[in-house]
């Protein structure tokens, strides 16, 4: 990179590590949503507080396909084979 260009990008510089940190904290957002063990404790936080009566049992159902969606979805991404395949449908 010569003098003239770092001239014109030095100040986009933090913009774009704005951007990237974004990205990054996107991601991981992602993970630990999709992520098969926090979804496990979710629905065995459910099951409890609906044994001790805390919540009903549709609120329980509606927690549970929520979850399961959760985990539906975990492997699918925009672009990939699977979600393609299945726009053709």
């Amino acid at each position: 990179m010569d003098l003239l260009t770092l001239v014109f990008r030095l100040p986009f510089l933090p913009m774009r590590g704005m951007v990237r940190l974004a990205e990054v904290i996107r991601d991981q957002a992602e993970q630990e949503l999709h992520n098969p063990a926090n979804v496990r404790r979710q629905l065995e936080e459910v099951e409890e507080a609906r044994n001790r009566g805390e919540i009903s049992d549709e609120e329980v159902a509606q927690v549970e396909g929520e979850a399961v969606s959760r985990l539906g979805l975990a492997g699918r991404r925009p672009g990939s084979d699977e979600t393609r395949g299945q726009e053709r449908i």
